[in-house]
């Protein structure tokens, strides 16, 4: 007889997976020529790099890393509700900070990581849909 374990993961954690994952895909991709153009301009950081993520989003090594960085977190995240909702909430405030910072950065010195108006209003949408979704799927309790 074989035993069949199965793990049952709750919304949050299927959330935080999956935002995980697209992290690291995104923060790999940035590495990747001709998914980004310009890749022999990728710079550290600062608004001078002239690497284009799909030909649309500014980015930089400084930029990739922290694609990474949210997609380890999100994947630890995910093996448990409490910590994903943590994870969503937290990141989705990181991200709506990020999408001022931009804002108010502009395309300036100031601008170190860098930011273009496409990763602006990225930032927005995900941080709003992080944010929301650490919320109300969060809201029944985290106990799973």
């Amino acid at each position: 007889m074989s035993a069949q374990t199965t793990v049952k993961r709750s919304p949050l954690q299927l959330a935080a997976g999956l935002f995980g994952v697209t992290f690291l895909l995104v923060g790999i991709l940035g590495f990747v020529p001709g998914i980004t153009s310009g890749i022999e301009h990728l710079g550290f950081a600062g608004h001078h790099s002239e690497a284009m993520l799909l030909g649309v989003f500014q980015i930089s090594t400084l930029h990739n890393l922290v694609h990474l960085i949210f997609g380890v977190l999100g994947l630890v995240a995910a093996t448990a509700a409490p910590r994903s909702k943590m994870f969503l909430v937290l990141s989705g405030a990181v991200y709506l900070v990020l999408w001022i910072y931009g804002l108010a950065a502009g395309s300036g010195p100031a601008n170190f990581i860098p930011l273009n108006m496409a990763d602006n209003w990225l930032h927005f949408i995900l941080g709003t849909v992080m944010l929301l979704s650490g919320l109300l799927l969060g809201r029944k309790g985290t106990r799973h």
